[in-house]
């Protein structure tokens, strides 16, 4: 029983099934004759799309893969494609992130049809064709139509817009449904030539607006409308490479081989007082600025209170901003040929990279000797004429330059030395191929020898300071190679008057006492002395004779002795006594010599002689054997200018510090007049440790070294030999030594070039150079090897150090145009640069500068109401010239240059009648909205009208 009512129920439930199976297929059976045409169908899908876009909502869609517009950055869009008849149509929605309720402000880098139609949000259908636009007036009515349909099935209130008629006329048809009875229609065209004389002034446009809604009977020159008006001035200071300003050739100085006639007019470069004007013209990378001058809403009620708009100043405006206008030269991407420091060091580094494949210079001199062709193809050199120009400015000027704090942290030359120089005209001579570099090194030593022989001062060159050997060895052989020439000019004028006087000398003393003889003889001798040793105290006291203490006598006697009894012994070489101090075994003064200079060292000088004291072993401390020729002429000196002294004497003087007096300060010894002075004798006192220990080796110096004054002792520094030597390095120096030294000199020399520009108090652009100088120094640090061991990698290294340097060098560069176009105003030049830092740099070297869909530097300034008259300032009135060739047309002048560009938004507000416009709740009949809004853009060469109009029709 319980099987068989279980079975039954079971076929009752398949019979349930069955039923509710074939009520299903009648529903799928069932005709929705709403969407029976394809236009319904299109409509439908028109809708479809609406509904999913508004279902997702801004921050969705932008998840989903909305594309953002580069300007406005705020504006993005997604697209439907949509089939219709055989055709394709894009549907687009232009939405905002973040938006602030307002529908028009200046301020904001709006969309086109943003701010013609006063639209934040819209939606634009366009066939999918060449042009993008409907050419056929049924089609676009039959498209505004579906998709208006569409938004009403979806109570969506987007605008939609219809492209019309020829792409270049920007003609759109619109229509928006209000939520009400009310619906906004949009009509925007262009004219494009022949605009009426009466549109170019603000009367007409006023008119033009007026008409849309007032009576065609009433008189609108007559009538009152009060009209809501706002205006956008843009003005663009006129091109600097103007025919009309060009006076004169544009005559640029550059090393080419053909001589060029200078007109008596020569227009001036922007940059001509910048101190990189020496070496090259940089385009100015600010081409001009863009002045937007605007007119906040402001109530209109007649044409002639626009004519009086129309004359109004321009200082009358609300607000001003500032646009500058930069070359294509500053993005990274630019492929164009700039010149400047860094392309020319950069072609420096490839002249290094070809340096490695000869062993002389004179290898690169012969294109035969070149190798492959490709660096045949590229060894042009300047003619003669060129050459000797650079050689003369090399040799024959002189002045000095500032460094930067951190220049010294690179082992380069100076800017004002003579090697710094050569390396900044090697930049520019010729293409800076290793072969103009090898001509122009092989003359410049050339030059440097000749000055040589000839016992010229060598120029740029200072003989007042010693080596720098935080230099390159180049400029530090220069330094000694000026400090010989400067010794043997020296040398010769001693020579020469001694000469001199030894004739006049024996022609006037002829007859005369052997005695006097004897004494002139003296005075010529320290007469000599003082002309040819290093004048250390030369305050023209000289003793005239010498005493001997003898036991048992007193201070009185000496006294005696000391001026009625001359000594035996001749003293030599004394500058003058030393204050007070007396000898310690004579009761005479102690005298100070004349010693020779320190001999001045290379650096390689002192890596030879460090490595000779380690070939010799430890018998000698390493300061000791450095200074023991210096301490043994000293010490010869000091017996000449002291005959009668002791070694503890020359202790005292040479070495306060080993002659000990503490243990000696109560024990007085006997005192007494001289020369008006008290003095103490003997001195109280005893050697160092040091200096008293068996076998020190200054005593055994000092007892070897003969009595001998400077100017007889044998140079420590033989300027002939020393000299010689130092030409030989500069003639056989190695290719990759020369060209690695100047290309440390070449990077320091163009960074100190670009330090001395003036760029107002620009923090940001101190901080890069000083950042720059960091960099030179440590990639340029591997240069200072002789021999590099992995070649390529510094190669490689010194390509991307010279790119650095390009972009720092565009920054700089734009720092000087801005601060000298706008010193008046120094807030604005900082700002710019601030603003255009900030977007440059995070791009530095990636490219992406220059990339299509990288958005252009576009940063506003607004400009402050006492800033305006320097801004004023950049629109020059214009020449004779430009004034009756140019014919001025809409008025609103500024320093007699009329706007590039003029924007109005007219609109009227009308309150909304619950009779007129419909039913409405009382808050809607008290409603105030916008009924009409005219948008005008337009030149002197063309005009664009963009109407909205609310009505209920």
């Amino acid at each position: 029983m319980a099987t068989a009512s279980s079975s039954k129920s079971k076929m009752e439930e398949d019979e349930v099934e069955d039923e509710c199976a074939e009520e299903e297929e009648e529903l799928e059976r069932f005709d929705d004759f709403t969407i029976a045409s394809s236009w319904e169908r299109f409509i439908s899908e028109i809708e479809a799309v609406c509904r999913q876009w508004l279902a997702d909502g801004p921050k969705n869609l932008l998840e989903k893969g909305a594309v953002s517009l580069t300007s406005p950055m705020n504006l993005y869009k997604v697209k439907s494609v949509l089939k219709y008849s055989k055709k394709s149509y894009c549907l687009e929605y232009y939405f905002e992130i973040n938006s602030d309720g307002k529908i028009l402000d200046w301020n904001d880098v709006l969309h086109d049809l943003q701010l013609s139609f006063g639209v934040k949000e819209f939606l634009v259908i366009a066939p999918l064709s060449s042009s993008g636009v409907v050419l056929d007036a049924p089609e676009a009515t039959k498209l505004l139509s579906s998709v208006a349909i569409a938004l009403s099935n979806c109570e969506s209130r987007w605008p939609a817009l219809v492209p019309v008629h020829d792409p270049s006329r920007k003609a759109y048809i619109g229509i928006q449904n209000m939520g009400t009875v009310l619906t906004r229609r949009f009509e925007a065209d262009l004219i494009g030539s022949q605009v009426p004389i009466r549109l170019m002034h603000l009367e007409g446009l006023y008119d033009l607006f007026v008409s849309k809604f007032a009576f065609c009977s009433v008189d609108l020159s007559t009538g009152s409308f009060m009209v809501d008006f706002t205006m956008k001035l843009t003005y663009r200071t006129p091109p600097s490479d103007d025919e009309d300003d060009i006076h004169g050739g544009d005559i640029e100085m550059k090393e080419s081989g053909e001589d060029s006639e200078i007109g008596s007019h020569i227009r001036a470069h922007w940059d001509d007082d910048c101190p990189w004007a020496e070496w090259y013209s940089s385009e100015d990378p600010v081409k001009g600025y863009e002045l937007i001058t605007i007119w906040l809403n402001k109530m209109v009620e007649s044409s002639s209170m626009m004519a009086e708009l129309e004359n109004a100043s321009t200082h009358e405006a609300d607000n001003w901003f500032l646009i500058p206008i930069l070359a294509p030269s500053l993005d990274d991407g630019h492929k164009g040929n700039a010149v400047g420091f860094a392309s020319q060091l950069r072609l420096l580094v490839n002249a290094l990279d070809v340096s490695f494949m000869g062993q002389f210079i004179e290898d690169f001199v012969s294109v035969e000797k070149l190798g492959p062709d490709n660096l045949k193809s590229s060894t042009t050199v300047p003619p003669p004429t060129v050459l000797d120009r650079v050689l003369k400015d090399l040799f024959h000027e002189d002045y000095s330059k500032g460094e930067h704090k951190s220049s010294r942290t690179i082992k380069g030359a100076p800017l004002e030395s003579l090697f710094s120089q050569f390396c900044l005209h090697s930049l520019w001579f010729g293409d800076c191929n290793i072969r103009a570099v090898a001509i122009l090194w092989i003359e410049f030593v050339r030059e440097v020898r000749w000055c040589w022989e000839e016992s010229v001062l060598i120029p740029r060159m200072r003989t007042d300071v010693g080596i720098d050997l935080s230099t390159c060895l180049i400029h530090q052989k220069l330094q000694m190679l000026a400090e010989c020439i400067q010794k043997k000019r020296r040398s010769d004028r001693v020579d020469n008057t001694v000469e001199s006087s030894y004739n006049s000398s024996a022609c006037s003393e002829e007859g005369n006492q052997v005695g006097r003889q004897q004494t002139q003889v003296q005075v010529s001798t320290e007469q000599f002395v003082v002309k040819s040793d290093s004048p250390l105290r030369p305050d023209g006291q000289y003793g005239s004779g010498t005493t001997k203490k003898n036991p048992g006598t007193g201070p009185d006697d000496d006294l005696a002795s000391a001026d009625l009894s001359p000594s035996d012994k001749l003293r030599k070489g004394s500058a003058g006594v030393v204050g007070s101090m007396m000898l310690l075994n004579s009761y005479q003064r102690m005298h100070a010599p004349y010693t020779q200079d320190a001999p001045i060292m290379t650096e390689d000088m002192h890596e030879e002689r460090l490595r000779a004291v380690e070939a010799l072993g430890n018998t000698f401390s390493f300061s000791g054997q450095l200074e023991k020729d210096i301490l043994s002429s000293d010490m010869s000196a000091f017996k000449a200018a002291n005959p009668d002294a002791v070694f503890e004497d020359f202790i005292r003087w040479h070495s306060p510090g080993d002659w000990e007096t503490a243990e000696f300060e109560d024990q007085r010894s006997g005192g007494y007049e001289m020369e008006g002075q008290r003095v103490d004798w003997p001195p109280r006192g005893r050697l160092s440790t040091r200096m008293s220990e068996h076998g020190n080796l200054w005593r055994r110096i000092w007892n070897d070294v003969p009595a001998l004054p400077a100017s007889e002792q044998k140079p420590l520094l033989d300027p002939n030999r020393e000299g010689e030597k130092i030409l030989h390095y500069l003639e056989t120096i190695r290719p990759h030594q020369l060209l690695q030294q100047m290309l440390c000199t070449a990077f320091r020399a163009s960074a100190d070039t670009l330090n001395q520009t003036s760029f107002g108090d620009l923090k940001q652009m101190k901080t890069k150079m000083g950042q720059l100088y960091m960099t030179i120094a440590s990639t340029v640090k591997p240069l200072q090897a002789n021999d590099l061991l992995d070649k390529g990698e510094i190669i490689d290294d010194l390509r991307r150090l010279s790119t650095v340097f390009e972009h720092v060098e565009k920054l700089l560069i734009l720092a000087a145009s801005l601060h000298c176009k706008l010193s008046h105003a120094q807030r604005l030049p900082r700002a710019i640069f601030d603003d255009y830092f900030n977007f440059y740099v995070p791009r530095m070297g990636t490219g992406l500068a220059g990339h299509k869909e990288m958005k252009n530097f576009e940063v506003k300034q607004r400009v402050r109401i006492h800033e305006r008259h320097a801004v004023e300032n950049l629109f020059k009135h214009p020449t004779a010239n430009q004034s009756w060739r140019k014919v001025l047309s809409m008025g609103n002048l500024l320093n007699g240059h009329e706007p590039v560009l003029r924007e109005i938004v007219f609109s009227r507000h009308d309150n909304v009648s619950g009779d007129h416009y419909g039913a409405g709740s009382p808050r809607a009949s008290n409603q105030k909205i916008e009924t009409h809004r005219m948008y005008i853009c337009g030149t002197s060469n063309d005009l664009r009208v963009a109407l909205s109009v609310t009505s209920s029709d």
